[in-house]
């Protein structure tokens, strides 16, 4: 294969458990750690594409739910597929559309087969299978695609999560055929390990997965419930048993210290709606700590949102317009705070990656930690 069509991942540094590495993809190279900001329906919600990459963001996610429906997958690739639709050259990876079939549990119809559901847009019948997922995905572009699984809510039965947990496996198969009929040179499909938080289906779903050799692996089906705890003891149970010559990415995750103690047990990739969703409703991130910029005590206070942050936006406007603005729903106070977070987030990773090359990660994470568990 042509080096510039090449997908592949590098181990650059560890220390401890936590890796540094790199993942090439024909439209670019993703430092990890990596946290990718969500770009659910073609768009990083109140940003531009460039400011996103301005940020410092390699790669994004795009939501195969949302696109299938509307604009829908073909008329996507009919106008040049979503890089050049969306205005972003770098990579994109896509969600299978599992976790979205798991929110409309009330209105869709689980088979061997695949989901049957109705639009929630406009009510309109559809059928999701992992063939005709992992055909979106290919004809929307993406440069990295997931698997189609069964994504559960916890808590739920044991019975059900060894279901949901053999049928996902079941899937990967034909999600992997599928790729080999669909996908192109330079994309890569991942595998979802799931299992809920019991250690010996993540355990055996991990070692299933394995044999089959993807390119990558996903942990999915956490941050669905089962708390902070929970979730990393699900983590210590999964990632001994994935390959560590290939990228590890943690789904739907999610606070600053989820990211620090994930990147601490080997994870390399993440994604979370929590720094724009949390923008337009006035939660800033920053090094001092959440700030919610509504409360009074900000209306006067002339000082910068986050004098540590390298965004301009951050240290140019004082809380106290950023305060009047999203107290009077002005969309400029969600653009900014969007921004902001959306920087912060990738402040935060390339701290973790100059902390895991300097051998120093265990003495940043801890001083990190404490100084982002202040709120104001």
């Amino acid at each position: 294969m042509n080096e510039k069509l090449h997908f592949g991942y590098r181990l650059l540094a560890r220390d401890g458990h936590a890796r540094r590495g790199e993942i090439s993809t024909p439209r670019g190279t993703i430092r990890t750690p990596a946290f990718m900001p969500v770009g659910t329906v073609a768009t990083v919600k109140a940003l531009y594409p460039e400011q996103v990459a301005a940020a410092g963001a390699d790669i994004l996610l795009g939501n195969t739910y949302h696109l299938m429906l509307r604009p829908g997958a073909e008329r996507v690739a009919r106008l040049g597929g979503l890089h050049g639709f969306m205005r972003w050259p770098k990579p994109i990876l896509t969600d299978s559309g599992g976790f979205q079939v798991m929110s409309l549990s009330k209105i869709r119809k689980l088979t061997e087969n695949g989901v049957e559901f109705r639009s929630h847009i406009d009510g309109s019948k559809h059928i999701l299978t992992p063939e005709r997922s992992i055909e979106i995905q290919c004809l929307l572009g993406a440069d990295i695609q997931m698997q189609f699984d069964e994504c559960l809510e916890l808590p739920a039965e044991r019975n059900e999560i060894v279901r949901a947990m053999e049928l996902s496996l079941r899937w990967a198969e034909r999600s992997k055929m599928a790729f080999e009929q669909y996908g192109s040179a330079g994309q890569a499909l991942f595998a979802i390990v799931q299992g809920g938080t019991d250690l010996d289906l993540r355990r055996r779903s991990a070692e299933a997965l394995v044999a089959m050799d993807f390119p990558g692996y996903a942990v999915g089906g956490l941050a669905v419930g089962e708390g902070h705890e929970a979730m990393l003891r699900a983590l210590e149970g999964t990632l001994p048993f994935l390959p560590a010559d290939k990228p590890r990415y943690l789904m739907g995750v999610g606070t600053p210290e989820d990211l620090i103690e994930s990147v601490r047990r080997g994870v390399d990739m993440f994604d979370c709606v929590m720094p724009t969703r949390n923008g337009r409703h006035g939660l800033a991130f920053t090094w001092g700590g959440k700030v919610n910029i509504r409360n009074a005590c900000h209306a006067e206070d002339l000082s910068p949102l986050d004098p540590d942050s390298t965004c301009p936006a951050a240290q140019q406007y004082s809380r106290a317009y950023l305060h009047h603005l999203v107290r009077s729903g002005e969309l400029l106070g969600a653009m900014i705070l969007s921004l902001t977070n959306t920087w912060f987030y990738q402040d935060l990773m390339a701290a973790m990656r100059s902390a895991i090359e300097e051998g120093r990660f265990e003495d940043w994470a801890s001083a990190t930690k404490a100084r982002l568990a202040k709120a104001a």
